[in-house]
């Protein structure tokens, strides 16, 4: 192993090692039964011991992101004999995933603590598939982007399914893995015919062989169907968005919210290295095949979105839809403008998401899920503060100045219409305006019903004031967001050039 070999991946092996111990530690605290009413005993370590694991993580996620950040300036390379990357996209991707996990655990902590799940497996757990995002993320071969994808995937499936006294938790488990597992094999089976035809898993090697006139162009477009199949199942847009509503419902918010955000910068990673890194050369087969999918996505996610009155599952449909924002951005022939917009949208799509999901869990408490709209009936009569911060998020989601999603909306719309995709354009702006109507629901219930219960705010204070400065992030990029898209931009072209 060579000296830079070590340096690309130290992060990793802090967070690995970290989260070794953690899992080691938390063998030798000590448990203690606790009878919860009308379910059989539960078992949970104390609130001591699991401090002590919170405490670190969050101390150890923070260090993630100087560390990650810092490196934003550093030239692209690969390491570990070409199974490993790093490069400014990488790092900001990266360092945005450290961020997403450390909020969500910061406002899951109260959520969890109610229901008995605030335990240091769970915290490792998520530790474990933020790895995995960051492996997924610093790909540079299909082994390490295949092995990337299991590492975040498995520790997800026991999340969903950690709370086993719940029926819905059990079946979204159970959904989540078996479907999960299906887009997995798709995955794999398109790779082994990539490199069936290519002879060579590294892909820069994949990239100078696709271009080649010589190659099996039948075998190849087989195995491009099988790889578009995959990573459409991870992003989950139609037709392979079934299991996306069914486990955003059937897990517990916190689970959610670990699902909803820094999985998204992680498919998004991917979508760009098998895509663009690799097979951009045959731009011409899979972009169609993306049209398909952004469309399908746009139009289904929205316009089923409004027949929900569960928050959890039309904001599931909302994710699909999102999703196929993100597609659109990644249409136009090599073009950092278009790529970086996508991945502007992909970055500030996850900042609201947690702030959206932060909410619920702040208005859930003891032996409640505020989980459908009823739950948010009348919230500005009680807690105006709560109320605006879900008119951001809502506003945000449905593209309206000036939040930050109608800048990420923009900039979408103008790679597309730059790109002579006009007609797309136009269909994702009546998409949007659909949206905007269950969106706007949302506010509606808020703002001008009578509360059918008694509200409380549940969490810590810090929680809360994470959860304010969220919302401030929101309104702040919305109306200068010109440093984040430079950003992105910046990134994306140095990564480029440097590939």
């Amino acid at each position: 192993m060579q000296e830079f070999d070590l340096y690309a991946v130290l992060p990793e092996l802090v967070l690995l090692v970290a989260t070794c111990l953690l899992l080691v530690a938390s063998v030798y605290v000590p448990e203690r039964v606790v009878a919860t009413p009308g379910v059989e005993q539960d078992i949970f370590h104390t609130p001591r011991g699991v401090g002590f694991v919170y405490f670190f993580t969050i101390i150890l996620l923070v260090y993630l992101i100087f560390a990650f950040v810092g490196r934003m300036g550093d030239p692209a390379l690969v390491a570990m004999n070409g199974l490993f990357q790093s490069d400014p996209l990488s790092n900001l991707l990266k360092a945005c995933s450290c961020g997403a996990v450390l909020v969500s655990l910061i406002y899951s902590k109260q959520y969890l603590t109610d229901r008995a799940m605030f335990r240091p497996d769970f915290i490792v757990l998520a530790l474990l598939a933020l790895l995995g995002q960051m492996v997924l993320i610093s790909g540079a071969n299909l082994l390490t982007l295949y092995l990337g994808l299991e590492l975040m995937a498995l520790p997800t499936y026991a999340l969903v399914a950690m709370r086993h006294n719940s029926e819905k938790s059990v079946e979204a488990g159970i959904k989540y893995f078996i479907l999960g597992a299906l887009a997995s094999g798709f995955l794999l089976y398109g790779m082994s015919m990539l490199y069936g035809v290519t002879g060579s898993l590294d892909l820069i090697e994949i990239f100078k062989t696709v271009a080649d006139p010589r190659i099996n162009h039948l075998v190849m477009a087989f195995g491009l169907v099988f790889i578009v199949s995959g990573l459409a199942f991870k992003l989950g847009v139609v037709p392979f968005h079934m299991w996306v509503p069914d486990v955003y419902q059937g897990a517990p918010t916190a689970v959610t919210l670990m699902i909803a955000a820094a999985p998204k910068i992680a498919a998004f990673a991917l979508l760009f290295r098998l895509l663009i890194n690799t097979l951009l050369p045959l731009m011409g087969d899979w972009q169609p095949m993306l049209v398909v999918l952004a469309v399908l996505s746009l139009v289904v996610g929205n316009v089923t979105a409004i027949a929900q009155t569960n928050v959890k599952r039309m904001l599931a449909y909302s994710a699909i839809a999102q999703m196929g924002f993100v597609l659109l951005g990644m249409l136009s022939v090599f073009d950092e403008h278009a790529f970086s917009a996508s991945m502007f949208y992909a970055i500030t799509y996850v900042l609201t998401t947690l702030g959206t999901f932060g909410l619920l869990m702040a208005l859930s408490r003891k032996g409640y899920d505020c989980e459908t709209l009823d739950g948010l009936k009348g919230l500005n009569k009680k807690h105006p503060w709560f109320a605006f911060i879900g008119l951001v998020m809502m506003f945000s989601l449905a593209g309206i100045p000036p939040t930050v999603g109608f800048a990420a909306k923009l900039g979408v719309l103008e790679a597309l219409v730059d790109g002579e995709h006009t007609f797309l354009a136009i269909i994702a702006v009546m998409a949007s305006l659909i949206g905007a109507f269950y969106y706007l629901r949302v506010v509606k219930v808020m703002y001008f019903d009578e509360p059918v219960h008694d509200m409380a705010v549940s969490g810590s204070g810090y929680a809360k004031s994470i959860l304010s400065l969220n919302c401030i992030l929101v309104l702040a990029l919305g109306i200068v967001p010109a440093g984040l898209m430079s950003l992105c931009l910046d990134a994306m072209r140095r990564t480029l050039l440097g590939s």
